[in-house]
């Protein structure tokens, strides 16, 4: 009996994932996926933050949101990769690099203001203050962006077949995702430092650092 349940279960499984990735469905598991691993990277974020701060109370509004963003990039991020495995076809060296060029140039950007635009929309903010925090945070993750994702998509655009290419993406992207979140959620302090000859300085000293303090 168990052999047989084990194995009803293996072809279930087999069953659901070659529907997944059929065409036809292709957009919606990318959506899905990537709102599910965004959420998923908040979640492990403030499991973390709960542990260091025990009574903090878990925000699970703040998990949809972040599901709710994910799944907004999902589309983009579909039609993008479908696009530029179209217009750029083969695995030749020259031909991948100018994928990841285009990918760090173009849609790197796109999709962080689309994050930060779109969380500070959700949290009852206006479109002005969400182009602040995007342009206030961009470059530190820009940074970041550019030390983790030009190898993680040579891989990707190398070895990893276009129908599952948002899907890869999604995964090594759950790390990524936790440090989303963290920055988008990360309390900064800015304060005015006026020196003797009358300059005024701006300095940010971020939540970590205060508790330091």
């Amino acid at each position: 009996m168990i052999p047989r349940i084990g194995k009803g279960l293996m072809v279930g499984i087999r069953f659901s994932c070659q529907t997944m990735f059929k065409r036809r469905y292709l957009l919606i598991t990318n959506t899905l996926t990537g709102g599910s691993l965004l959420a998923l990277g908040d979640c492990m974020l403030q499991n973390w933050e709960n542990q260091k701060e025990p009574h903090r109370v878990y925000d699970w509004m703040r998990t949809g949101r972040m599901f709710v963003s994910g799944c907004t990039m999902g589309p983009p991020m579909h039609y993008w990769y479908a696009w530029i495995d179209k217009r750029f076809v083969g695995t030749a060296m020259t031909t991948v690099c100018k994928k990841v060029l285009l990918d760090q140039i173009l849609a790197s950007p796109v999709m962080a203001l689309m994050y930060f635009v779109g969380m500070e929309v959700m949290e009852g903010h206006s479109l002005s203050d969400g182009w602040d925090e995007f342009i206030g945070k961009f470059w530190e993750l820009y940074r970041a962006d550019w030390c983790i994702w030009p190898a993680t998509q040579m891989i990707g655009f190398y070895f990893v077949s276009p129908k599952f290419r948002v899907m890869y993406v999604n995964l090594i992207s759950l790390w990524w995702d936790t440090y989303m979140s963290y920055l988008k959620h990360r309390t900064d302090c800015t304060f005015e430092v006026t020196l003797y000859n009358g300059e005024v300085y701006s300095l940010s000293i971020t939540q970590n650092i205060l508790k330091l303090l």
